[in-house]
């Protein structure tokens, strides 16, 4: 599926790639969402992490959206988080509401929610990373992973960002599919230019902007105009979700 990508790069992204295409096969032939989760699970523990959860804010009733939420922390954590009404203070769910760029849990962040944070830690839930999806009709998905021990460091967070901003993609893409959200519209066909899906394959692999402008010889001005295209077209608000999105639809054969 990502084929045309793989030429000139090296090994462990080439190792990359193939994780994210298995993950992603996997993700597309679930039938329901338990079945879904379950692979994000899988690939979750396989990059370090023992806990996920994915969460669904749907843009219906506009009042007081309807949220869908799945994960693997104990039954106690998420009866006391629900009966608390953590989900309206949870700074987290804030942020993915509204940004696409992920965030690693920490004291600062939770400052506005100490009750929330003590409680989670003592959970178990003391190291976590989230990126969200909102799209343009007002739904809003979030992939949280986190762990027990062991601090994220940079060092990890630099060798395992791609997998896990791919992971978050896949989920949200995924549970689009699965979730009875009614307001979402999925264009049924989608066409890509050539060159969008060139600047979509250099993505897959990590390439920067500025990167993707040497290796196609057009103006950065240029990759961000075929960027924001892809964008529209496939309704979502960052280049990792777009080359998700088109893989599952198979626009990048």
């Amino acid at each position: 599926m990502l084929d045309a990508a793989f030429a000139g790069i090296n090994g462990d992204m080439e190792k990359i790639l193939g994780w994210a295409e298995d993950v992603l096969n996997a993700s597309s032939n679930a039938k329901t969402e338990n079945e879904l989760f379950e692979e994000v699970r899988r690939a979750a523990y396989e990059i370090g992490f023992e806990y996920c959860a994915y969460g669904m804010r749907l843009a219906l009733p506009v009042s007081r959206p309807a949220h869908f939420l799945i994960n693997n922390y104990s039954s106690q954590w998420c009866a006391r988080y629900e009966r608390r009404g953590y989900i309206e203070q949870d700074p987290t769910v804030m942020h993915g509401a509204r940004s696409p760029e992920p965030l690693v849990w920490s004291d600062e962040l939770f400052a506005p929610a100490p009750e929330l944070w003590e409680e989670a830690r003592c959970a178990g839930l003391r190291v976590g990373w989230a990126q969200g999806s909102p799209t343009r009709n007002g739904v809003a998905g979030m992939l949280t992973l986190a762990r027990s021990a062991e601090p994220l460091s940079a060092a990890e967070l630099e060798a395992k960002s791609l997998r896990m901003r791919w992971l978050s993609s896949i989920a949200h893409v995924g549970f689009q599919r699965l979730v009875d959200t009614r307001s979402i519209v999925c264009p049924e066909i989608v066409e890509l230019t050539s060159r969008e899906k060139e600047v979509l394959q250099w993505s897959a692999v990590g390439k920067t902007i500025p990167d993707i402008s040497d290796i196609l010889l057009i103006s950065a001005d240029t990759v961000r105009f075929h960027t924001r295209n892809v964008l529209e077209k496939l309704n979502v608000s960052n280049r990792t979700a777009a080359v998700a999105r088109a893989a599952y639809l198979g626009l990048l054969d």
